[in-house]
């Protein structure tokens, strides 16, 4: 048991009587009375108190959480006394989560029960669980109280943040995808599956007229095609420590951005009919086969939730060796990683297994905080330095790209926050041109 600010107070004055009863001998004997009340006032407080039953918890809230977005909580406190209870409560949620409105103070009615609400924010990804609801309860004198835990288990599941694919479904849905930077164009007779015939259109190619067809209805006929369906699209996910770089007001590190945009795609190329699959490798190793309708991203999310960086070296070539043993068929092979400037000479030979049955695509993440610096203003020699550094830097990066590509390498080098859009419009681009 703890006391009250009330009986803080009550103590105060009784010393500071007692300070001017040493000097006034009229006032030793009140001063000891109210010692002596004060004494029994706190002995039936907490006597009181003690034979106060607990109150019981219970919490409702959601147990799949976007990583980065604020959640309602409510917490309902039932009072089993006869009497109105008071308490501070705080909810013991997960450490690694932000907080609002909490610790709250709550009067409860006797044998009835009220509800309060808050909002978490997490800032990791994983698996997570609340140890229970810590209160202060008052006494029913306000001079003390004391703290009782009150079990109230939850589980929770951070998954990576799916706004974008939940904001992606519903512009697709008004046919306004460009908002977001993504560009859907439908490009008749461009696929490569055969659709349909249809009356000749202006812009049509002499290619695409049956000429079968133009003898049976004495008109010109063409063909229509669509994008090839049933293609394989499979993410090779760098969990190394070249994705621990965070950027940005909010701190969301290069490794969650991948997965948003990997999200983003994978809810993208289901969409067009195509199978998802992913090996996670460097440190942490995961294979998801690919997987195809509308269950996919689930089991996209599934996978991934809890993946965490390490400070594992990125080996492209084990990686690679081992998704060409795994993924046989023909597939989009998207590399999601952060490239250095010397990975130039390296990555071409790593990629090597994968490039003779599959399309690569490498998906690279620049650091904004680079080109901040080599664009910052210069005022004395250390930022001209810093300046100097990051453009020299930044050059060699865009050398080693241009290098990979030199080897037929498709390569992808944004900023973090580009990364989603981009990749989805490179993807798109593929379809159209029938690279599968």
């Amino acid at each position: 048991m703890i006391p009250s600010r009330r009986a803080l107070t009550l103590l105060t004055l009784w010393l500071a009587v007692g300070l001017v009863a040493v000097w006034l001998d009229g006032l030793r004997g009140p001063w000891a009375a109210m010692g002596g009340g004060l004494g029994l006032a706190l002995l039936l407080d907490a006597w009181l108190l003690r034979r106060l039953p607990s109150p019981t918890a219970t919490r409702d809230g959601p147990t799949t959480l976007s990583l980065g977005s604020w959640h309602g909580f409510t917490i309902r406190v039932t009072n089993p006394a006869p009497r109105p209870v008071r308490l501070d409560l705080f909810d013991n949620h997960p450490s690694e989560f932000g907080v609002k409105d909490m610790p709250r103070t709550l009067t409860v009615p006797g044998t009835a029960w009220q509800e309060i609400t808050y909002t978490l924010r997490p800032m990791t990804r994983g698996r997570f669980s609340f140890s229970g609801v810590d209160t202060h309860i008052h006494s029913p004198l306000r001079l003390l109280a004391q703290r009782r835990h009150l079990d109230a288990p939850g589980e929770l599941k951070v998954f990576p943040d799916f706004k974008q694919v939940a904001r992606y479904a519903l512009l697709a849905m008004q046919k306004r995808t460009n908002a977001m930077g993504i560009h859907l164009q439908r490009r008749r007779g461009q696929g490569q599956e055969f659709h349909q015939l249809r009356e000749f259109r202006k812009g049509d190619t002499l290619r695409q007229i049956d000429w079968s067809a133009v003898s049976r209805r004495n008109q010109l006929i063409s063909r229509e095609y669509r994008e090839e369906r049933n293609q394989r699209v499979v993410f090779l996910l760098d969990c190394g420590r070249r994705m621990r770089a965070d950027e940005g007001p909010d701190h969301i590190n290069h490794f969650d951005t991948a997965l948003n945009a990997i999200l983003l795609l994978s809810y993208v190329a289901l969409r067009q009919g195509d199978s998802v699959g992913l090996l996670a490798f460097a440190g942490q190793q995961r294979w998801l086969p690919p997987v195809r309708g509308r269950g996919g991203v689930n089991a996209v999310l599934s996978s991934v939730f809890d993946l965490q960086t390490t400070t594992a070296p990125s080996d492209y070539a084990a990686a690679a060796a081992t998704l060409a043993v795994r993924q046989r068929r023909r597939a989009l092979i998207v590399l999601v990683t952060n490239l250095r400037d010397d990975d130039a000479s390296e990555l071409p030979r790593a990629l090597a297994p994968l490039r003779r049955r599959h399309l690569v695509l490498t998906a690279s993440m620049r650091e904004s905080a680079l080109l901040d610096a080599a664009q910052a203003p210069v005022g004395d020699l250390s930022e001209a330095l810093r300046a100097i550094g990051a453009a020299h830097y930044l050059h060699q990066r865009r050398t080693a790209h241009t290098a990979l590509r030199k080897h037929r390498l498709m390569t992808l080098d944004v900023e973090p926050e580009q990364l989603p859009s981009a990749l989805v419009n490179r993807y798109l681009e593929i379809k159209r041109a029938g690279m599968l």
